[in-house]
């Protein structure tokens, strides 16, 4: 166990009980706002995703924004580690567009890991459309490692010292 693992107790509490991981915007409706409905870890490292992009989320006639498609590819990166009882978050992240994603559809992320080194996390995924299998996007991304006992913490005491210095 590794500084920043997490208890089994507090990925079923990030769970909230259900078949999603939701960001803390989120838990309080119990639905992603970016349309990701159900994961599962298929193995250590290995995540399926099914979503649909809603259509609050249309960039142009039919089909998501790419901020869109960025943001539901690094959600679905990141929960590999958290979905493998590790706190992880984003470094960097790289998405290559493939086809346009169309609002409203029957979505599927496969992510998987392409290695851990150091307290980093090399991940990598696809977005298909699910009637024909289509890839739609495709993403890699590093993920830190972080200790959930202090990460948060530290970012608000960063964040009061801005505030200090700013004045």
């Amino acid at each position: 166990m590794t500084d920043s693992a997490l208890p089994e107790s507090v990925i079923d509490q990030i769970r909230g009980g259900g078949k999603l991981v939701l960001c803390y915007s989120c838990r309080a409706t119990g639905l992603c706002r970016l349309g990701l409905e159900e994961e599962r870890l298929v193995e250590f490292g290995r995540t399926v995703t099914r979503l649909h992009c809603p259509r609050d989320q249309e960039g142009g006639p039919g089909v998501a924004h790419g901020g869109w498609t960025a943001a539901a590819l690094d959600e679905i990166l990141g929960h590999i580690a958290i979905l493998s009882g590790h706190m992880a978050v984003t470094g960097t992240l790289t998405i290559e567009f493939l086809k346009p994603v169309p609002i409203e559809r029957d979505l599927e992320a496969t992510a998987w890991v392409d290695r851990r080194e150091n307290g980093k996390w090399y991940n990598v995924g696809e977005l298909r459309l699910v009637a024909t299998g289509a890839v739609l996007a495709r993403a890699s991304g590093i993920f830190v490692e972080r200790d959930p006992a202090v990460h948060f913490e530290r970012h608000r005491q960063w964040l009061a010292e801005q505030d200090r210095t700013s004045r």
